[in-house]
């Protein structure tokens, strides 16, 4: 799906590491919510309460995911899953368009 039809976005961006993580928040009629964001270059590490599918729009980078020793690759196209009530760490190394969806 390219576009979201019949939303609302919320205004406010949320801003993570200085600017190195930003994203807009879309509620969905059935008051479901995605993010759409960028971020850029650099290395990060992120918690969530509920389970999340983050899709690669774009870019490239490397996923340390929960109870995982090793780094997977994911670029633009590819996604990948996170479990609720978890850490996942992120070294990013383009600039990289995504959308997390909350499961």
């Amino acid at each position: 799906m390219s576009e979201f039809k019949n939303v609302t976005v919320v205004k406010n961006a949320n801003i993570y590491f200085e600017g190195g993580v930003t994203s807009r928040t879309i509620v969905f009629p059935d008051g479901s919510r995605k993010t759409l964001g960028i971020m850029m270059p650099g290395e990060y590490a992120f918690n969530t309460g509920a389970a999340e599918l983050m899709e690669i729009l774009s870019g490239e980078m490397t996923v340390l995911l929960p109870g995982s020793s090793e780094w997977i690759t994911v670029k633009g196209g590819e996604s990948f899953e996170v479990p609720e009530n978890s850490s996942f760490q992120l070294k990013v190394t383009a600039v990289s368009d995504y959308c997390c969806s909350f499961l």
